[in-house]
């Protein structure tokens, strides 16, 4: 599940993003993905116009049908993969997830997983922020789509890793 702050944006292009690299890998039938933000000022409504221009340019489905809706505490117990795309979605999803550890550990920096992010150890978590495309020109968007797309091939490896290990195909 990808997580931002109305669910119009940044998590639904993730979702999506992720949804369609998932299918081209083969786990399309075997994995999940869904979005969710922590704000109900959005509940209900649809991706964002601005969003949704970006991805049908680079050949995405375009979130059509798509309703915004607020993260709820048990998504984070049904959920294997939590993505936030900021520091403090991060922030927001470990008080949702409160004394629940195997909770907490789900929650993983969706751009934690793009090999050219700056991880190194002792980085505050907030260099790994999506960008938020909401007040700026479409332009914004387009960065965080590049910034998705560079982060999926990882969160797709690591999902295949998971599969594999749970069907008993890893050592």
């Amino acid at each position: 599940m990808t997580v931002c702050t109305g669910n119009i944006c940044r998590s639904p292009m993730a979702e999506i993003v992720l949804r369609e690299r998932l299918a081209a890998a083969g786990l399309g039938d075997q994995v999940e993905v869904d979005s969710t933000g922590l704000s109900d000022e959005e509940r209900g409504n649809p991706v964002d116009w601005r969003a949704r221009a970006v991805l049908r340019r680079h050949g995405y489905p375009t979130g059509e049908g798509h309703r915004a809706r607020q993260t709820r505490a048990s998504h984070l117990q049904e959920r294997d993969l939590v993505l936030p795309m900021t520091a403090a979605h991060a922030r927001a999803l470990r008080r949702l997830a409160g004394g629940d550890p195997a909770a907490r550990a789900r929650i993983r920096m969706f751009r934690s997983f793009d090999p050219a992010a700056p991880v190194e150890s002792g980085q505050p978590e907030h260099v790994l922020d999506v960008d938020d495309p909401w007040y700026g020109p479409e332009e914004g968007f387009e960065t965080t789509l590049a910034e998705v797309e560079a982060a999926v091939d990882g969160i797709v490896a690591h999902v295949r890793s998971a599969l594999d290990y749970r069907n008993g195909l890893t050592d």
